[in-house]
């Protein structure tokens, strides 16, 4: 079955930087889209990003643009997402996702930013 696996999360200040991973299993995962989506407290979920099956093509939520990237690894069933230059706001717990409005996601990895 399906396994979306989220890691990298924790508590950092403002400025700073985190590495999130999301290790893939249970389907093809070379071959499909795959997604960054975080949820805040009180809010609904948000896309963050988005990247395409050979990894060469990204998108990002405007508020992320320029300060994280996405990537991944094929060979290891593996996406990342770099986040730099983290802000309060990005505080969420973040889900790899095989849709854009995260019904298909992980359990996800907390991210915390504050000072």
């Amino acid at each position: 079955q399906v396994q979306l696996v989220e890691s990298g999360g924790g508590l950092v200040q403002p400025g700073e930087s985190l590495r999130l991973a999301c290790a893939a299993s249970g389907f093809t995962f070379g071959s499909v889209w795959m997604y960054w989506v975080r949820q805040a407290p009180g809010k609904g979920l948000e896309w963050v990003s988005r990247i395409n099956s050979d990894g060469g093509t990204t998108y990002y939520t405007p508020s992320v643009k320029g300060r994280f990237t996405t990537s991944r690894d094929n060979a290891k069933n593996t996406m990342y997402l770099q986040m730099n230059s983290l802000k309060s706001e990005d505080t969420a717990l973040y889900y790899c996702a095989l849709d854009a409005a995260g019904l298909r996601r992980g359990q996800g990895t907390q991210v915390t930013v504050s000072s």
